[in-house]
């Protein structure tokens, strides 16, 4: 009875992948999608490529203004990508950071709006930021409890909760609007800048209003890292993580885990919406989070919850998303084409992930089943 070949091609998972070759399996689904980038561009405008590219990164980075831009967008990410690190540790799918981003938005303007004549401006941004914790907090804990409690599902209410938050947020300019029929509060406090978080380096520094914000974001990188890495609180995350059953066996209450765990995740994303409000935007919409909650969830995802990687894809994104804005302006195209560019980075970036995961091996010469 014959004996029939092993498969040309078999895949093998990953039990351990270097510094080095993680990051050549990246730079090498980034040159792809360039090139494919290329392709499409000249297939669907026939403007040259490389002449898109050059607008890409004059977009991103053409001036200090549009550097520092590239760079406050890149820490907000990273922040909201810190949040929801915990909670995918733990195996709790919180798709809700848009909401906890928002609520935390509220939390800061509302602070704004009520205390900036009334007290110091140091003690005002003390308040912004635990305010918008403790916000974000609250919008955290409640599907924590409902899913420590009853087992409800945390994707579902979590994603419901970010329409709730739009719905007060959409309340929320109707009672602070300013000028009154505007529909928007518009800039906060733009006489006193009470709230806004201080500038940092001289005058002629373009990134000198960015400063206070990246620390607060570099800050809470650092101490995540340290919490995940070096804590029992972290170690026990993984563990429920790993498995529920295992965590219960080794004394380790999975409830207060979860709430704990979610409390922290929801407080860093809160806390996001002050650094949104008080430190770039200075008002209040619906679109203040702007998708930046669902984007995150890439971000640390592709990432492997390594902040290192997280602050570098956040950077890689971040820059495709300001350089596609030029490129939309530059050549008079449709806004949804420089989408389209991110589109395809993101494709080639998730799909690396494969790789990254799994090694390909080929059958050698003669070998049979």
């Amino acid at each position: 009875m014959s004996q029939g070949r092993e498969p040309l091609f078999q895949m093998h998972k990953r039990g351990y992948i270097s510094f080095g070759k993680l990051a050549l399996i990246h730079l090498i689904a980034l040159l792809l999608a360039l090139v494919t980038c290329a392709a499409v561009i000249v297939l669907v405008t026939g403007v040259n490529p490389l002449g898109v590219y050059e607008a890409l990164v004059s977009g991103a980075i053409g001036n200090p203004r549009r550097l520092w831009v590239t760079i406050r967008e890149s820490g907000v990410l990273l922040l909201i990508a810190v949040g929801l690190t915990p909670a995918f540790r733990m195996r709790f799918w919180n798709i809700g950071a848009e909401g906890q981003i928002l609520v935390g938005g509220i939390a800061s303007a509302g602070l704004m709006i009520l205390l900036g004549d009334k007290i110091p401006n140091a003690l005002l941004l003390a308040l912004m930021i635990a305010g918008s914790m403790l916000f974000g907090m609250i919008w955290g804990l409640v599907p924590a409890y409902f899913k420590a409690r009853y087992h409800t599902n945390e994707t579902l209410f979590t994603l419901m909760m970010n329409y709730v938050a739009l719905q007060l947020v959409t309340f929320s300019i109707c009672f602070w609007e300013n000028p009154k029929g505007s529909n928007s509060i518009g800039t906060i406090n733009q006489a006193t800048r009470a709230g806004w978080f201080p500038r940092i380096g001289g005058t002629g520094f373009a990134g000198s209003q960015y400063v206070f914000g990246l620390f607060i974001i570099l800050l809470v990188t650092v101490l995540m890292h340290l919490y995940l890495q070096r804590t029992k609180q972290g170690f026990e995350i993984s563990v429920v993580g790993a498995s529920q059953n295992t965590a219960r066996y080794a004394g380790i209450s999975v409830q207060r885990v979860m709430l704990r765990t979610m409390a922290i995740s929801g407080a860093i994303c809160g806390l996001a919406g002050a650094v949104i409000v008080g430190g770039a935007g200075h008002t209040l919409s619906v679109s203040t989070a702007n998708g930046r909650g669902f984007t995150a969830i890439l971000v640390a995802w592709m990432a492997n919850f390594n902040p290192i990687f997280m602050a570098l894809i956040a950077v890689l994104l971040c820059f495709m998303q300001q350089g596609s804005i030029q490129i939309a302006t530059q050549y008079k195209l449709n806004q949804n084409f420089s989408d389209i560019i991110t589109g395809i980075l993101l494709f080639f970036l998730i799909g690396c992930e494969f790789f990254v995961r799994y090694r390909l091996s080929v059958r050698k010469k003669g070998e049979t089943k």
